[in-house]
């Protein structure tokens, strides 16, 4: 009886781990993201031909953020209630993104502001269903 104990104590973690194994492969894991509302900033008081350069650069900003991989979504909003617009950045720290969005020309001249909000998410299909967990 003590060999099949032993034999099971032992064998437990293995089975439980290939068990899990979806559960511990990090691409399934939640991830930190940064949620950036853009909403209007103090200086929309630009000609319409300075207006029209700030949005140019704004947009070769996004594609340039894109291509880099940081910059994940963006996009305006249909009604400007909420905001303006929003991006979604995978950076690892407040600070990058930060630095990534003074490379903005509309957040740099004023025209836009940047409200950040951290953001956790993980690949859909990851998360098992079930009842929630008791804080």
């Amino acid at each position: 009886m003590k060999k099949i104990i032993l034999t099971v104590l032992v064998l437990l973690p293995f089975c439980l781990l290939a068990q899990n194994k979806k559960a511990l492969d990090p691409a399934n894991q939640i991830k930190q993201f940064w949620f950036v509302l853009l909403k209007k900033g103090p200086v929309r008081n630009q000609d319409s031909l300075t207006a029209a350069k700030i949005q140019a650069g704004h947009m070769a900003n996004i594609n340039r953020l894109y291509e880099a991989g940081t910059l994940k979504v963006a996009g305006p909003f249909a009604e400007e209630n909420l905001a303006q617009g929003l991006f979604i950045f995978d950076c690892a720290s407040k600070t990058e993104l930060e630095t990534l969005l003074q490379t903005d020309p509309a957040i740099k001249s004023g025209r836009l502001v940047a409200e950040i909000h951290p953001w956790y998410t993980a690949p859909i299909g990851s998360f098992t269903p079930g009842k929630p967990k008791k804080s």
